[in-house]
């Protein structure tokens, strides 16, 4: 479980492909503070530290998640936001986010609105059910609050430091990005659902 608020970036040094599989090696600050076994969201994906080596630790991703996320497109060079699973105690700072991903959404524009950016999404509208109007989301493990939702299209506003702190900053038009919807929406559409 995790709440969102990106405490470190990483950066992919290497890309391995094992059969369906993919192994990553991470060079990041929180290295020396992690240990095997650690489950860490990388860019909203929950994936599990399997070796640590100097300042870098490496993950593997199985083909469910190599194809319900962003990390078929990852690169060698490429940011990614970081965050280590939240401890009992630990003050919730954004909302529940999981680290299992939803879906895809693409950037369809970005705009500076002079002291924080404007990102408008595109994502399947078969979601349409599970976003509100000023609701939760988790767009690449970033907890943020959406508006003008429509069917399958929404918009965040990120503030300076949030752009400065994550890969936001590095976000182009037509780039894809992982979506987690907010887990209470997903409970209370399956009642709807298991009761109509």
């Amino acid at each position: 479980m995790f709440t969102g608020i990106i405490k470190e970036l990483g950066t992919i040094t290497e890309i391995i492909q094992d059969g369906s599989s993919l192994h990553l090696w991470v060079s990041s600050p929180l290295t020396p503070n992690i240990a095997i076994d650690n489950s860490i969201a990388h860019n909203g994906i929950c994936l599990t530290v399997v070796a640590i080596k100097d300042n870098a630790f490496k993950v593997t991703a199985v083909e469910e998640t190599i194809k319900k996320t962003t990390i078929a497109h990852w690169r060698v060079g490429d940011s990614v936001n970081l965050e280590r699973a939240l401890k009992i105690g630990d003050g919730l700072d954004g909302h529940f986010v999981q680290g299992h991903v939803d879906t895809i959404a693409n950037c369809k524009q970005i705009e500076f609105r002079m002291g924080s950016w404007l990102f408008d999404f595109e994502f399947d509208a078969n979601f349409a059910a599970l976003i509100i109007e000023k609701g939760s989301i988790a767009i690449n493990g970033v907890s943020l609050t959406v508006f003008n939702v429509e069917r399958s299209s929404f918009s965040v506003t990120i503030i300076p430091y949030t752009f400065e702190h994550t890969n936001f900053n590095s976000l182009q038009i037509g780039q894809k990005v992982n979506l987690e919807f907010d887990i209470l929406g997903k409970y209370f559409l399956r009642k709807m659902q298991l009761e109509a």
